[in-house]
């Protein structure tokens, strides 16, 4: 049996003490718990939000609700995009509430916080909807695994479509926190690495309520590829004005969104957003694996998952599973056998767990459809490349993360 709980921020101390003595982790009778920390109510809620939740209870529905003979618990919190209170929750929840993992945690400022506390309680967290590569490099973490495309591997699928084609001029318009500088970054020295030139760019605030001025230092740069190094409603709004201004669609320049959800392109519509190409790991019209999970979650949210809301599942369904394969709650056990097992899903397709926390996948090159070639509801992209892991992703020998420096 699947037992769901809402957490919030301002639970009543007492009461969480008291859950927590009564179902102590490692109680051969407590409950495993997973816990979500999302955003509810704010910018990034449509690829995290209750869809993150759903997608969790989905893994564990597929694992029969319990692991090890021990139902399986998920309660979630609003973490408000704010880092202070994603640590306070996740703080909270190892010590007082016995959670195992938690996942999902969007953005890469909560999810940094949240990874050091895992760290410090030793204990996992599920980084399934961050993107820096950060995660893998100088902040990697023992305790902590990126499951989607970082950022790396998000500008390096985006670079090179464009790169192949001549355009050689770039011009950037990023979110200014952890996130958008490592996409601006990691955009920039590929765009460098193959004789192109970076020509200028622009960082916003998130949550950012006027991007026109933003848009215009791109028409006026001369770029010949705008790229777009943020999310969520901050990417729907630079879109929107992208539109307004006659960028996008432009012939003489042509406009990349490294990060693009199908709710995005659902909110725009394909009139607006036709010919964007965009980097995914994965899309609910792939194959038939991908369609009938898929209308599993759309049954109950009304709307399809996106590819966060799929590394959702993924992570804490393979978590799951890992520790079946340990027979044991403890961290270290099941993230080694995480580690040494075999990795396929609905959405990770070819893929392992490297030795830097890192989980490498195909990845894939998409292009929203015009509007005559849609044959169904959300049905938005067509897959323009499938990119094997091992060339979506930074070789290990790249790598500056202490736990892959230890083993070379």
């Amino acid at each position: 049996m699947i037992k769901i709980r809402l957490v919030g921020p301002m639970a009543a101390a007492g009461m969480l003490m008291a859950a927590g003595l009564a179902q102590a982790q490692g109680s051969s009778q407590a409950p495993i718990k997973i816990g979500v920390i999302a955003d509810m109510s704010s910018v990034y809620q449509g690829n995290s939000g209750p869809g993150a939740v759903v997608a969790v209870k989905l893994a564990v529905e597929d694992m029969g609700g319990k692991v090890l003979g021990r139902p399986i618990e998920v309660i979630s919190a609003d973490h408000q995009t704010k880092p202070d209170i994603a640590a306070a929750i996740a703080r909270r929840w190892f010590d007082v509430e016995g959670v195992h993992a938690i996942a999902d945690v969007v953005s890469s400022g909560t999810s940094l916080a949240v990874s050091a506390v895992a760290r410090e309680k030793k204990r996992v967290f599920l980084a399934s909807n961050a993107a820096s590569s950060a995660f893998n490099m100088e902040q990697c973490s023992p305790y902590t695994v990126q499951w989607r495309s970082d950022t790396y591997a998000q500008a390096k699928a985006t670079a090179r479509k464009f790169l192949e084609s001549g355009a050689t001029k770039w011009f950037t318009i990023a979110a200014d926190y952890n996130f958008g500088h490592a996409l601006e970054r990691e955009i920039g020295e590929m765009v460098v690495a193959a004789g192109g030139r970076m020509v200028g760019g622009v960082r916003h605030p998130v949550g950012a309520s006027d991007f026109s001025s933003y848009i215009l230092q791109a028409q006026q740069s001369g770029a010949q590829v705008v790229a777009l190094a943020n999310a969520g409603a901050d990417m729907v709004n630079s879109l929107k004005a992208a539109s307004e201004f006659g960028l996008l669609g432009s012939s003489k320049q042509k406009m990349t969104s490294m990060l693009v959800f199908i709710t995005d392109v659902h909110a725009l519509g394909l009139k607006t957003m036709q010919g964007l190409v965009v980097q995914s790991d994965w899309e609910w019209n792939l194959d038939e694996k991908s369609r009938a999970w898929a209308q599993r979650y759309f049954k109950q949210m009304g709307s399809m998952p996106t590819m966060t809301h799929a590394s959702d599942y993924s992570a804490v369904l393979q978590y799951l599973k890992a520790m079946e394969k340990a027979g044991s709650d403890k961290a270290e056990d099941v993230l080694a056998a995480m580690r040494g097992m075999k990795i396929e899903d609905m959405y990770a397709r070819n893929a392992k767990l490297r030795e830097d926390n890192l989980l490498i996948h195909d990845t894939y090159l998409m292009e929203v459809k015009k509007p005559e070639e849609s044959k169904e509801p959300w049905d938005y992209y067509k897959v323009v490349d499938t990119i094997p892991g091992d060339k979506s992703f930074r070789p290990l020998t790249e790598s500056k993360c202490p736990l892959v420096a230890k083993s070379n």
